[in-house]
């Protein structure tokens, strides 16, 4: 299978990649890794009439902390860099945990995590990993620029928030404040597959023991990454105990909806966010600890 006909540019800055999405618009597709996009070519699905390859913009290719703690990660940062980056090991765990779960590491070494969220599979785990920590976008566009919460970004399958002349540039994440702990489970029939249901849990811990604040969300849940705000309301203030984590897992198979797959029924997909939740709020309060 080959892809139709397009024009090939390759920017060397981010302003010139801004400037010809600006003048081309919707005919117009930026790529990064290509892990999504050129088999979407190759079968003919997308069809973009320019192509403008972001490999040669440096700018974008970053994984740094501020002095507040604060990390931030360009769009063009690959899966592989930001996995094996040991401070990113050391201050968001989950966000490393969650990587190691996606694909294989072939697709980690060349896929970007701006590719991947711009590309807004519901199935993926760095949408939700997103949610949970609560994450902001930098989007770019020739001449301005926004930035939106990742909660705000997700509309659909393969649907986002970002206009036509706009581009995902950048990742937002907020420290974790003392005494969090997080966890990143997902259950695929073989290794590398999609998820048939993923969990993303982030607790803090109080300093009387109790739940301070909780963020749960889940991948494989729904039309768009499915956060759980009712099951997390429901353990603030609450003791990190299996009662608690058993009722905010009950919870959380209220607020999703599921759409199955030829690997799994929606009912099936319910049961697995009900073990999933549970055994992630019990990891993260474990490593909270």
């Amino acid at each position: 299978m080959k892809p139709g006909p397009f024009e090939w540019q390759a920017p060397d800055s981010l302003e010139a990649a801004l400037a010809l999405k600006a003048r081309h618009g919707e005919a117009a597709r930026f790529l990064a890794g290509g892990q999504s996009l050129v088999p979407a070519m190759n079968f003919r699905v997308a069809q973009p009439a320019v192509l403008v390859d972001l490999n040669r913009v440096a700018a974008l290719d970053f994984c740094q902390f501020d002095a507040d703690g604060t990390l931030r990660i360009g769009a063009m940062a690959r899966y592989r860099r930001i996995e094996r980056d040991a401070a990113v090991a050391a201050r968001v765990p989950i966000l490393v945990e969650a990587l190691a779960e996606v694909a294989h590491p072939q697709i980690r070494t060349r896929g970007t995590l701006g590719g991947n969220l711009s590309h807004a599979d519901p199935a993926s785990e760095m949408p939700a990993v997103m949610l949970a920590l609560d994450a902001r976008f930098r989007l770019r566009r020739a001449g301005g620029e926004r930035v939106v919460a990742a909660a705000d970004f997700f509309l659909g399958p393969l649907a986002t928030v970002l206009a036509e002349d706009e581009m995902l540039a950048e990742v937002i994440i907020p420290p974790l404040p003392s005494g969090s702990g997080t966890a990143f489970l997902e259950v695929a029939r073989r290794r590398g597959d999609y998820a048939m249901m993923g969990v993303a849990a982030v607790l803090r811990r109080g300093p009387d023991g109790r739940c301070a604040e909780a963020r749960i969300a889940l991948c494989s849940a729904g039309p768009t990454p499915m956060a759980a705000p009712r099951a997390s309301e429901a353990l603030i203030g609450r003791g990190l105990n299996a009662e608690s984590f058993a009722e905010a897992a009950a919870l959380a198979v209220t607020e999703i909806a599921p759409m199955g797959s030829v690997q799994a029924s929606p009912t099936y997909q319910r049961h697995l966010a009900g073990v999933l939740v549970g055994r992630a709020l019990s990891l993260a309060a474990e490593r909270a600890a």
